[in-house]
């Protein structure tokens, strides 16, 4: 028997979180959704990803179940646990465990920063398969139609002790995400912070040359998320050169000699 085609539910009264696409990202995610595959965003910090994946939940009407993951985080925080309760051992069901029960999407950020048991309990997720045995209370769910597993990490943060096995990777379907060019970026930042996007366009360029620090004197460039704060602080009246070293500087280095060089290239950009 053909299964059903999966429709997407969207409410017409539910505002989009704000996106930007850069290519045809939006078009393979609800592709993957359709198709049941596990997807898998590779990118630098503040580029969009998470925006992203709030973006296509809501686009799709799919509840979001999103983790950020972190060192301590193991297996059994995503997959639940007993507790006491007035004198009596329950199970309280995870994140990971609600969105397979529920369906949705179930997002984990930066899923490299998590420990490595992790990874053991989403492969049988993330194959034909599409179960989560749940060893603790002997059951083994299906996932549902309409549940989709989503990771992110960031590549640049990548050692030998934290990266995907390319026994993992392989599982999944990959998007890379990029900063967006100058000309998308500006909307979007302008959006988000209420600025002009003529008074956004010389931070745009600022961030540009700081981002191609990257690999050199910062371990990562001004993110966009970095730019919203810059440009929401100007709008709120804070001086350009104060609200710049607050939000595009401070934040990516604490060597004060490698600072005070960011400065002179911030002042040397924006006049």
């Amino acid at each position: 028997m053909t299964k059903p085609v999966l429709q997407a539910v969207a409410s017409p009264t539910v505002e989009l979180p704000y996106y930007v696409p850069a290519g045809n990202e939006c078009a393979l995610f609800e592709l993957a959704w359709r198709k049941r595959l596990p997807l898998l965003l590779k990118g630098p910090t503040g580029c969009g990803k998470t925006r992203f994946v709030a973006h296509m939940a809501a686009r799709l009407g799919l509840p979001l179940h999103t983790v950020s993951c972190h060192d301590d985080l193991t297996a059994a925080d995503l997959t639940g646990r007993y507790l006491l309760k007035g004198g009596d051992t329950v199970w309280a069901d995870g994140p990971l465990t609600r969105a397979v029960r529920e369906g949705g999407i179930c997002y984990l950020d930066e899923v490299v920063e998590a420990r490595k048991d992790v990874t053991v309990v989403l492969h049988p997720l993330t194959d034909d398969r599409r179960i989560l045995p749940l060893d603790r209370t002997g059951e083994e769910l299906q996932a549902p139609d309409s549940f989709m597993l989503v990771v992110s990490y960031n590549p640049g943060y990548q050692t030998l002790l934290k990266s995907l096995k390319p026994s993992t990777r392989q599982r999944f379907v990959a998007i890379e995400f990029d900063f967006l060019p100058i000309d998308h970026e500006a909307p979007v930042v302008a959006s988000e912070s209420g600025l002009s996007v003529e008074r956004v366009r010389p931070l745009l360029l600022l961030a540009r040359r700081l981002r191609s620090l990257k690999g050199q004197d910062l371990e990562e460039g001004v993110s966009t998320r970095l730019l919203v704060y810059c440009a929401s602080l100007i709008a709120a009246g804070v001086p350009t050169e104060e609200a710049v070293n607050a939000t595009m500087i401070e934040p990516l280095t604490d060597d004060t000699d490698v600072k005070k060089a960011l400065i002179e290239v911030a002042r040397a950009t924006l006049g």
